[in-house]
This record gives structure tokens, C-alpha cells and sequence, in this order.
């Protein structure tokens, strides 16, 4: 199959169905979509649209147009009472279940809903079988991020989980790209610089060297070296407070052409720039955390290491760790150790190196022998409690399979998206139900392909390229981690995963409706669509290294996640909030029997926020104390 050839298969598979559908569709036909997925499938090493793929959002849907949930059908009641009921199997929920157990003991009834048909939330893993050898890729959440900093309760959790974190340091071969002499690189589109062009960044190269191999203008080149070595104060006259509220208030594009005086085509270089860590581009992202993460242009102004007010999170830390916490999945080995831990007969081992290649028995997750119970495929339409004033028990009506169902426990973690409770939760207060929809969150496409060799990257001297001017806008050759019996690649001639990044932000926009436009065109973009761009472009950056793409790609799966990173505030929109009165902070208040988690109820897209919020609503449900 030649490149740009697209099977009926995969777009069978992959074509989406677009939100504008919805709305001409029963509440019956929006129940046959949960049945797509066959049960004896693995979910693991399912390829083509993963992810918020079709069968985990329409129902959710329905409830955000209006649809009640009694059209849905009459309940059947099953299961008897459980002590707690989970909305969300993903790392939050995961963790909930784990304190949870910790205070009630190991014989406490847990039950854990989610929609998808795979556990983890965001944090999933892709397989592939390449000419023999299993591949492993993250489809989403990436990595355990500055475990110095990680909350007691936190770091106990990973302790819980056997999850050692300076064996990483042996795990991760930090000199391996060096040794093979492969750098990172920018590929120039035709479209925008005449040509199509790779070009390496060296090791040690100097910015003017690297820069007179570009096919950039002169004028653009003489520009981006003088933001990458001029140390002006581009505010001079200001105090150190006013520098830094200005900041807060520009974002890093506008910084770029109104202060630093830039052209736009040098702008337009580093658009992209800020795509993995935000979702968006410099047009969005304020100065103030660029200038916290290290970009160039702020060497002049005199302000130390100081963040400066409404700096992200993401952009700030005080704990220096290299990014080295990667399991070969990421992070779907802590949702791996979690479920092993939590419900027996599901994955054997008893390490976090041999979780890594363990293959789950989903059959097993939802054993009625088990006191902890985890059913996929089930999405959550109404939560309620039994008895006015929000007493009583808490019950649970949800979707699978085509047919309704109800359970009923004595308190229920929410650990889902919170933009999604108030349409099925509607005990809560029109100002907590606004507050949870006050988030948007970051759409991402994180795909994954296995390539038989990477050759073709060692010759062109990268591993890692940023496409300024294309759709796709990174591609890199994944982490080089091996664990246990689980070996990354020797060479360029064994297989790798590549993982590729599309954010789909719509600059100009301010940063909430880039995400719903972004949204939109993630509904409304079929997977035969990304197939052929993301088939293109691999051909043209690689090709003239030798690549070709009908016969060295094996795999692709790309994971849609329509509702990706967490939305964290942003200076450039947002204020900062007295405290307690922050939108999340609002949004996450206990009510009754009913309480909140999430990485949303921290306005923090990670890990470790998800742990802490699994923790304190555990905590605020049953009084527990470490």
C-alpha cells in the first residue's frame, strides 16, 4: 500500500461522527454506538482512533443537549449497595479507590465506572507487534513529573505502588540520542519557505551557525539572533512589579512584535513553540511564563528567578529533576500498578518493572467475587441522593451496552471531567454547576506509529523534529526506557515508536474558544483524513532520508482526546482569585455524600494533582487523616 493509499477499513473505523449529528439521533440510536467495541477485543493494541474514540462520548452528549435521563430507558437495579461508587477509572478514581480501601479496610465494596473501554483516563497505553517484537507507546499522560515535589500523600501512593523513582535514573538511558550523534531538528515546509528542508541542531552549534542553514530570510535570521543574544531591557523606566504585571498581561507573540521588535515571519517561527506544554501558541501563552520556562528575550529585564503573579504552574517549579519518569507507556503503568493493586486476577506480578509487560485480563476487572470492581463502557447519566437535603445514599444510573442500569453506595467519588456533572448531577447549585463549567479543556491528538526502522531519521542526524508551518507540529522518536524484559531499540535498525502532537488551536482566538474550535475540528476530522496528512508528512520530512512510509509504517494509532489537559488558568484571561474562590476551588466543594476529584478540581493538568484530589476527596468523605 503505497503512502497515501487509505484502506475502507481504517476509515470505517475512523470516520467521527461530527457534534452537528447528534441532535438528529434517538436516545436509542446514541445507546447502539456503546456497542461498537467488541469485549474479547484488546484495548491495548486496538489501532486506528483511540482515545475519545466512538462509543465513549455520545451518551455523555446526549446529556450535554438536554436529553434527561429517564428517555434513556428504565433502570435495572444490580449489584446491591456497594460502601463507594467511582465515576471515572482514571488515575483519580484509581487513587481514590486505593485510600479509600486504606480507610474503610480491604474488604470495603468499591465499584469504578468509566465510559471508555479502557482504564486510565488519559494516562492509556498503545501497543503494536512489529516483525515480532511488542512495542509500547503513550497515548496520553506522559510521564511522573517532578516526583520531588510531589505531595506526602502522593509520594506515599507511588511507595504503595512499589514505584521506585531513582531506578529511573538506570532505566532511562539519558545519553543514548548523543551517543548515536542524533539531535533535534526543524523541518521547513514548502509551502511556506519554497522547499522542504530538514535541518539538524547540533550539539553545542551556536545559534547563528544553525540559523545560516535554515532556509529563513536574512532579514528573519539577523532577527532571531538578536532575540536569542540581545540583553536589553525592553522596559526600561518600570519597576520590577510593573515589568512583571506587564508580563502577565502580553502574550509572548505580542511581547515579541511590539517589544523586542521582531518581524512577523520571525514570530511566526516560534508560533508552535508552546504547543506541547499548552495546547496553544505564543499568541496565548502569557510572557510571564515564557519567560519562566527559559524562552528568549526577557534577559535584559533585570528580574532574577522571580515567577511573577499568575504564572502557571506548569511553567514554574522549585525542585530541578531531569525528565526521566517514563515508563515505556508512561503513565499507564501507574494506572497498571494501581489496578493490580486493587482488584487480583487482572495483571500478574509483583514489581513496577514487570507490570511493564504484563498482559491485563480485562475479563477479570469486573469479578463479582472481588471486592473492588471496575466496569468500562459505562457512562454515568444521573447521581443523586436517595433522600432530599442530599442524605442518604447515593445513587448511580449509567449506560452500557445498549441498556440502563442503576447501583446505589453510601458515598460516590466523582472523578470524571467536571464539565460533564453538572448535566448529570443535578442536585448541585446553579453556582457550583457554573463554576465546574467555567474549565474548557485542552484538545490533543497524541498519535503513536510504529515504523520498522528509523534509519531514515539517523541519516537526516534527529530523533526529534518541530514542524513549524504543518499539520502535524512534532514528531519524536519515543523515550529510550527499557524495563525489565522490555528493551527499547539498539540502533537506528530496529524498530521504534514514533509519537506525533497535534494541538489544534486556532490562533487570534483567546484561549477558551482556540479549545472549542480545536474541538470542533477533532468531531469533525475522519481518521481517514489524519491518515493521509500524517502519512504525507512523514514521507516528506523523512523521505530524503530514505523513509517510506507504505513500507516502513506498521501501526498507528491515533488517541483523540477531545477533552485532553486539564485547563489551568491563564494570566492573559483570568484574574487571580482571593483564596477559595477560584473557579476549581468551587467547583470541587463536597456535597452530601458526594464529593470531587480530578486533575480539574486542582486547574493542574497532572499526575500528581490527580492523586491529590483523589486524596482529599477520600478524605472529606470519610474524615481520614494521615
Amino acid at each position: 500500500m503505497r503512502h497515501d493509499d487509505v484502506t475502507r477499513r481504517d476509515f470505517l473505523n475512523g470516520v467521527a461522527i461530527g457534534l452537528g449529528a447528534l441532535g438528529s439521533l434517538t436516545p436509542a440510536d446514541l445507546l447502539r454506538a456503546g456497542i461498537l467495541q467488541q469485549a474479547d477485543d484488546y484495548p491495548p493494541a486496538k489501532t486506528g482512533l483511540r482515545g475519545s474514540n466512538e462509543g465513549s462520548f455520545e451518551t455523555g452528549h446526549a446529556m450535554r443537549d438536554g436529553t434527561r435521563a429517564d428517555l434513556f430507558g428504565r433502570p435495572t437495579d444490580v449489584d446491591g449497595r456497594y460502601d463507594l461508587i467511582i465515576v471515572g477509572a482514571g488515575i483519580s478514581g484509581l487513587s481514590a479507590a486505593h485510600f479509600f480501601r486504606q480507610q474503610a479496610g480491604p474488604n470495603a465494596k468499591v465499584l469504578l465506572l468509566d465510559n471508555h473501554d479502557d482504564f486510565g483516563g488519559h494516562a492509556r497505553r498503545n501497543e503494536f507487534t512489529v516483525d515480532g517484537k511488542t512495542l509500547l507507546g503513550y497515548g496520553g499522560t506522559q510521564s511522573i513529573d517532578t516526583p520531588g515535589a510531589y505531595s506526602p500523600e502522593a509520594k506515599q501512593l507511588l511507595k504503595d505502588l512499589s514505584i521506585d523513582t531513582q531506578a529511573f535514573y538506570k532505566h532511562f538511558d539519558r545519553t543514548y540520542f548523543e551517543r548515536l550523534g542524533l539531535n533535534s531538528g526543524v523541518f521547513f515546509d514548502k509551502e511556506s519557505h519554497g522547499r522542504d528542508v530538514m535541518v539538524a541542531r547540533k550539539r553545542g552549534q551556536a545559534q547563528r551557525e544553525f540559523l545560516a542553514r535554515t532556509p529563513l530570510t536574512d532579514a528573519t535570521r539577523k532577527e532571531l539572533l538578536r532575540l536569542a543574544t540581545e540583553k536589553k531591557d525592553y522596559l526600561a523606566g518600570k519597576t520590577k512589579e510593573a515589568k512583571l504585571q506587564l508580563l502577565a498581561k502580553t502574550s509572548y507573540r505580542t511581547w515579541l512584535l511590539e517589544y523586542v521588535k521582531i518581524p512577523g515571519p520571525a514570530a511566526d517561527y516560534l508560533q508552535n513553540l508552546t504547543h506541547d506544554l499548552y495546547g496553544l501558541g505564543i499568541d496565548a501563552v502569557p510572557s510571564g511564563d515564557c519567560r519562566s520556562l527559559g524562552y528568549d528575550g526577557f534577559a535584559g529585564l533585570g528580574l532574577g528567578e522571580e515567577p511573577g503573579p499568575g504564572v502557571g504552574r506548569s511553567a514554574y517549579s522549585t525542585v530541578d529533576e531531569p525528565y526521566i519518569f517514563h515508563f515505556p507507556d508512561g503513565n499507564a503503568s501507574v494506572a497498571r500498578l494501581l489496578v493490580r493493586r486493587l482488584i487480583p486476577g487482572v495483571l500478574d506480578g509483583t514489581t513496577m518493572t514487570d507490570v511493564v509487560t504484563a498482559r491485563a485480563r480485562y475479563g477479570a476487572l469486573d469479578d463479582a467475587r472481588n471486592a473492588v470492581r471496575l466496569r468500562l463502557r459505562s457512562t454515568a447519566i444521573h447521581v443523586r441522593h436517595t433522600q432530599p437535603g442530599a442524605r442518604g445514599d447515593v445513587q448511580v444510573t449509567y449506560v452500557r451496552d445498549g441498556k440502563v442500569y442503576r447501583v446505589s453506595a453510601a458515598r460516590c467519588v466523582m472523578a470524571c471531567w467536571h464539565g460533564i456533572i453538572p448535566h448529570i448531577c443535578p442536585e448541585l447549585s446553579a453556582a457550583q454547576k457554573e463554576a465546574m463549567k467555567f474549565q474548557v479543556k485542552v484538545p490533543l491528538l497524541y498519535t503513536n506509529v510504529a515504523i520498522r526502522n528509523w534509519r531514515a531519521l539517523a541519516s537526516q542526524g534527529v530523533y526529534s523534529v518541530r514542524a513549524p508551518g504543518m499539520f502535524w507540529s512534532r514528531a519524536t522518536v519515543d523515550f529510550p526506557v527499557s524495563m525489565g524484559s522490555y528493551r527499547f531499540a539498539r540502533g537506528p535498525g530496529e524498530p521504534v515508536v514514533l509519537h506525533i502532537l497535534r494541538t489544534p488551536c486556532k490562533p487570534g482566538l483567546p484561549a477558551k474558544e482556540q479549545q472549542r474550535a480545536g474541538r470542533q475540528e477533532l468531531f469533525e476530522t475522519p481518521y481517514a483524513t489524519l491518515e493521509t496528512r500524517l502519512r504525507d508528512q512523514l514521507q516528506r520530512m523523512f523521505g530524503p532520508g530514505g523513509f517510506d512510509a507504505g513500507r516502513d509504517i506498521a501501526g498507528i494509532t491515533v488517541n483523540r482526546w477531545s477533552h485532553g489537559y486539564t485547563y489551568e488558568y491563564n494570566s492573559l484571561y483570568d484574574p487571580v482569585w482571593a483564596p477559595g474562590q477560584a473557579p476549581h476551588e468551587k467547583a470541587r466543594r463536597t456535597h452530601g455524600q458526594i464529593a470531587f476529584a480530578s486533575s480539574d478540581a486542582a486547574a493542574y493538568a497532572y499526575t500528581n494533582a490527580s492523586i491529590d484530589e483523589a486524596w482529599r476527596a477520600v478524605r472529606e468523605l470519610t474524615g481520614a487523616t494521615r
